[in-house]
């Protein structure tokens, strides 16, 4: 989607989500969380009918590691995000992670709480310590959104013990976003 966050009547929009969806953006308290909200329903809602002909709001259901299925699709994979600034959203035949995450100082202390010592060398010897920081991050999201494993809490080391997978991150002005597969290819 084109759109700026900004740039839609929240009101209008809440009205054409499905119920299900109005009630968890209102559940925000702050309105530019709530655009955010809306903003990724509507991105899939978008990306539904244009990839599978879908034209009715979708419905979630939620499984018991927490993660959304569309309710009368359910072959078909999505996964949402957002940050500050901008929502992303994957959809495919095939299970699916996505993460976007805004470009910010890296906090020293949590780097050193979430990353591994070999991801922290990588990170300092990058050229842009900040797009190393987020690139790994949001693969480390995009993951734990495809596979629902969080390594049991070792997030740190949590890219040395993954599944075959496949990340294809893009970097923006002001956001990374990394997109999660299975590695389906055969040798």
């Amino acid at each position: 989607m084109d759109d700026h966050i900004m740039d839609f009547d929240l009101q209008q929009a809440l009205n054409e989500v499905s119920p299900q969806r109005r009630e968890y953006a209102l559940r925000y308290r702050h309105e530019h969380d709530q655009r955010l909200c809306v903003a990724a329903f509507r991105l899939l809602h978008r990306a539904l009918l244009h990839e599978y002909g879908i034209h009715e709001p979708p419905l979630f259901t939620i499984d018991t590691k927490g993660k959304p299925h569309l309710q009368e699709y359910p072959h078909i994979h999505f996964s949402l995000s957002h940050c500050r600034e901008a929502v992303a959203c994957a959809v495919s035949d095939e299970p699916v992670g996505i993460d976007i995450e805004s470009l910010d100082i890296i906090d020293e202390r949590v780097a050193t709480t979430v990353m591994s010592e070999s991801e922290q060398q990588q990170i300092a010897s990058a050229g842009h310590t900040d797009v190393a920081f987020y690139r790994l991050w949001t693969m480390k999201e995009s993951l734990y959104k495809l596979t629902g494993d969080d390594n049991n809490g070792d997030i740190c080391h949590m890219l040395d013990k993954m599944p075959p997978v496949v990340f294809e991150t893009m970097v923006f002005p002001h956001s990374v976003c990394t997109v999660c597969r299975y590695n389906t290819a055969t040798s």
